[in-house]
């Protein structure tokens, strides 16, 4: 069986509305500011805070197109640059995403940026400097970018160790933005817009999140995030039960450990 390559134009990343973001800080100022000057931007913060949101929020705001990468152990330079395919007998370059970004003037967000092996991320430092290029060995290229591209990553600093960190080579030419779930009101009022719920249990959840936040370290690697706390309140609004929706959408994704589930549902209990 023959299969097409579909050709991905540009404009299939753009956001043509607007992404619901609540802005905690001088996050957007910072942004823009990088931005207009061509600095690569780090977003560092806890997994379901926001550092997705704030990217495709930007994306909007600055009229240009996003191409995110979910970045894993087997991530290969090739899968960011490109290869070599075989089409109808004859072979072929085909871009990757990064080189994609860079032509078409977009924003590159490789997410979870320590998840990539450390010799592949090596591939963006000249794009991350004041070269800003793509070095294109396969094809003998040197891909320059234009003043509309932006490079962006981004890493929970909780995962940190000894074997995932991101190298001071590579931290050291980003502009920072440091992320954290919001304060309860803004919380709430973000649970409450994203699912649809009601104030009463909207607050309520909020206050469980912030319960099992307080058991970081004592036997969980993370507390609930604003993104479970979504999950749970659209299963609520859905017809489940309060005690049932944040069983499954919250407690049974921080563990698997029986002694934490138990705990952690007693606490749900205790609120709904």
């Amino acid at each position: 069986m023959q299969h097409q390559l579909r050709v991905i134009k540009p404009e299939d990343y753009f956001i043509l509305e607007e992404p619901y973001y609540e802005p905690v800080g001088d996050e957007i100022a910072v942004f823009e500011a990088a931005y207009r000057n061509g600095l690569p931007i780090l977003l560092k913060g806890p997994t379901g805070c926001g550092k997705t949101r704030f990217m495709e929020h930007m994306a909007w705001r600055l009229k240009r197109p996003l191409i995110t990468v979910s970045c894993h152990d087997d991530l290969t330079s090739s899968d960011l640059v490109g290869r070599f395919l075989v089409k109808g007998g004859e072979t072929i370059w085909v871009d990757g995403p990064l080189a994609r970004a860079v032509r078409a003037g977009g924003i590159c967000y490789l997410d979870e940026i320590v998840e990539a092996r450390k010799d592949t991320t090596v591939v963006i430092h000249p794009l991350a400097d004041d070269r800003r290029c793509l070095p294109m060995e396969k094809v003998g290229e040197l891909l320059e970018a234009p003043t509309e591209f932006c490079l962006a990553i981004s890493y929970n600093p909780g995962y940190q160790s000894v074997l995932k960190d991101l190298k001071q080579s590579t931290r050291q030419r980003f502009v920072a933005l440091e992320f954290d779930y919001p304060g309860a009101a803004l919380e709430q009022r973000i649970v409450e817009k994203e699912s649809g719920i009601d104030a009463g249990p909207a607050r309520q959840l909020v206050k469980f999140a912030h319960m099992t936040r307080n058991l970081k370290g004592q036997g969980l690697d993370e507390g609930a995030s604003t993104r479970l706390l979504v999950h749970a309140a659209k299963l609520m609004v859905a017809g489940v039960a309060p005690v049932v929706a944040c069983k499954s959408a919250v407690a049974q994704a921080l563990t698997d450990d029986p002694d934490m589930l138990t705990a952690i549902n007693e606490l749900s209990g205790s609120l709904f």
